[in-house]
């Protein structure tokens, strides 16, 4: 596995300067040349561990404030905060800015802290990395064909071991990577569900987390332990701007292993065709939770042997989405960022625990079987808040006959609701439960007349 290169120039450059030395005398204490120690402080070669050994050793400073991080970002971040209106009489090229970081990387650090503090561009620069990631998971319709065949080839040496998924990665856990699993009160582990504490040697779980969670927690390290390579090529492969963008991507890719291990590929989809896609069957016979299949039924597109094409939604009770993957629906139902209060996917909440069915239709026609139910991520403490979330499964209704969970159902000319993709998006005239007028619309006004909506717009 290949060593990750370090590249920290603006922290070498501040202990030099810190410490009154010239790039000579600080270049003669490392034992490097003065012109090696000048690419170093551009970010053009990498700290190796001998030169980080020195620097620590005879310089009196915490070596984990040499992180790869650039002053705001580096270039094209602060070149994306600069091309706001207020600096257009300003010219300033990439090589500016980047005298700029190499000169002065705080002041370039507290004028991006600045901007986006003033701006509230800090919240939005975490939406455009997560939306990023998005983008990169639907690209391959989230499914990882390299990751899929190694999992399944683990979860299958893993099987003539143990009966026992969990016990079997334990013991790989243990014997190969010397690494043991200790679950631990909650009073230990307050504010935690998962700790690696390398100096002990131990993956600790929180009691609070389900069996289901605590497998899919070991398997998680597992992955990061014996898919490293796979999970760094993607990443590397994605080419994101941003390093949040990396480190989500990487979180769903472990995440993507685990389910994996957990429900190998080949097993799984027989599991799915012989049940009928029956979630709760699925769940005991993988011990999985509810979440853990209906994400992995989104995945199943292996050449020669596709399942059938779901999305996935998780929302809150205000209907904020926490999780979306479309899959190989290509649903706009997961594209809208707003969605219809009509929708049943919303009253899951009142009836906790039970699958709700709906077969809705949107203004183009298309007719979609959709079934949804609350989740809980883990148990709380008695007082505390538990989070609750909705889970939302959806397939075409012309691709719905094989479900269990649709039989005696009219897929074809059935009762549907009709749904819009959000209030704004949608231009259905009659819907009572209208909160805002549709985008684009001129909105007309008829005093003598009052309609089932306050909302009335040319062109209807």
């Amino acid at each position: 596995m290949a060593e990750q290169k370090l590249f920290a120039g603006a922290a070498v450059r501040r202990i030099r300067r810190s410490n009154g030395l010239t790039q000579t005398a600080m270049a003669e204490a490392l034992a490097v040349s003065p012109s090696y120690l000048n690419l170093i402080e551009r970010n053009q070669r990498p700290l190796t561990a001998a030169i980080l050994l020195r620097l620590a050793e005879r310089f009196d400073f915490d070596a984990r404030s040499l992180t790869g991080a650039t002053p705001g970002g580096g270039v094209e971040a602060l070149r994306r905060r600069l091309a706001d209106p207020l600096f257009a009489d300003l010219n300033l090229d990439k090589l500016q800015l980047e005298d700029w970081i190499a000169a002065a990387p705080d002041a370039a650090e507290a004028f991006a802290r600045a901007f986006d503090r003033l701006s509230g561009a800090g919240p939005a620069q975490e939406a455009d990395a997560i939306a990023a990631v998005r983008a990169e998971i639907e690209r391959w319709r989230n499914h990882f064909a390299d990751l899929d065949a190694q999992a399944e080839a683990l979860a299958d040496e893993l099987r003539l071991a143990y009966a026992d998924l969990y016990g079997a990665i334990a013991e790989r856990l243990r014997v190969k990577h010397q690494l043991s699993i200790r679950i631990l009160p909650v009073d230990v582990l307050p504010d935690r569900l998962k700790r690696l504490d390398l100096h002990a040697r131990q993956l600790q779980l929180s009691e609070l987390l389900d069996p289901a969670s605590r497998t899919f927690a070991a398997a998680s390290e597992l992955a990061n332990l014996e898919a490293r390579a796979e999970i760094d090529g993607l990443v590397k492969g994605a080419n994101f701007a941003e390093r949040a963008s990396e480190r989500f991507y990487r979180r769903h890719l472990t995440s993507y292993f685990a389910a994996a291990l957990m429900m190998p590929y080949a097993r799984f989809l027989r599991a799915c065709e012989g049940t009928g896609y029956d979630i709760e069957l699925l769940q005991r016979r993988f011990g999985a939770g509810f979440e853990q299949v209906a994400h992995r039924l989104t995945t199943l597109q292996r050449v020669g042997a596709r399942g059938l094409p779901f999305f996935m939604l998780r929302i809150d009770r205000a209907g904020q989405s926490s999780k979306r993957y479309a899959g190989a629906s290509a649903s706009p139902l997961v594209e809208s960022d707003a969605r219809c209060p009509l929708w049943r996917l919303h009253t899951a909440f009142d009836r906790p625990g039970h699958l709700v069915k709906d077969m809705v239709e949107l203004e183009d026609g298309s007719r979609w079987f959709t079934i949804a139910r609350t989740v809980q991520p883990q148990a709380g403490r008695e007082g505390g808040i538990r989070a609750e979330f909705a889970v939302g499964l959806g397939i075409d209704a012309q691709l719905a006959a094989p479900l269990a969970a649709a039989r005696g159902i009219d897929l074809g000319a059935g009762e549907a609701t009709p749904i819009g993709l959000g209030c704004r998006a949608c231009t259905r005239p009659d819907c009572p439960q209208r909160s805002a007028p549709p985008a684009g619309r001129v909105l007309v006004f008829n005093e003598r007349e009052r309609g089932l909506t306050p909302f009335v717009w040319a062109g209807e």
